[in-house]
């Protein structure tokens, strides 16, 4: 529950401070979390959701603002796509460090050796594994061809 205390006192601070951007991007941050929380309770889980719960959305909100930032750019709405990558900082600050290209191959490798995976039929098994260890720390958009590829 770290992050959600993270969350939180971020933006206290940025309400002291009047950054009204960044708190409205906080804002929306701590919705997203209470959401998924709404969800756990109705599905029998009282403590809400833990930190990798909160990866993963934190994850997802990075890349649909990616995705409207390129839309707005194709559209010529700079300025919108600008504001995005402002909120793609902003979010970004709660997330750990991205795994390296290298620190990835490695990664999969170890993950592919774990699972004793031999064919593409094994991808599933060996995501599930770099899911559980990395989320939130590497684009599984980008992981799936690369384990695609070791395993193919």
């Amino acid at each position: 529950m770290e992050l959600r205390a993270r969350v939180s006192g971020a933006m206290k601070d940025a309400m002291k401070a009047k950054e009204a951007d960044k708190l409205s991007t906080l804002r929306l941050i701590n919705a997203a979390i209470k959401d998924r929380d709404i969800e756990a309770r109705a599905e029998g889980r009282d403590e809400g959701v833990g930190d990798d719960a909160v990866l993963a959305i934190l994850g997802k909100m990075v890349k649909q603002r990616q995705e409207s930032a390129k839309v707005y750019e194709e559209g010529g709405r700079l300025e919108l796509a600008e504001k995005e990558r402002e909120e793609i900082k902003i979010i970004e600050e709660f997330l750990p460090r991205q795994l390296s290209t290298s620190e990835t191959e490695a990664a999969i490798d170890a993950a592919v050796a774990e699972v004793g995976a031999s064919s593409i039929r094994d991808m599933g098994k060996v995501m599930g594994v770099l899911k559980a260890k990395y989320t939130g720390r590497m684009d599984f958009g980008k992981v799936g061809p690369m384990v695609k590829d070791k395993l193919g």
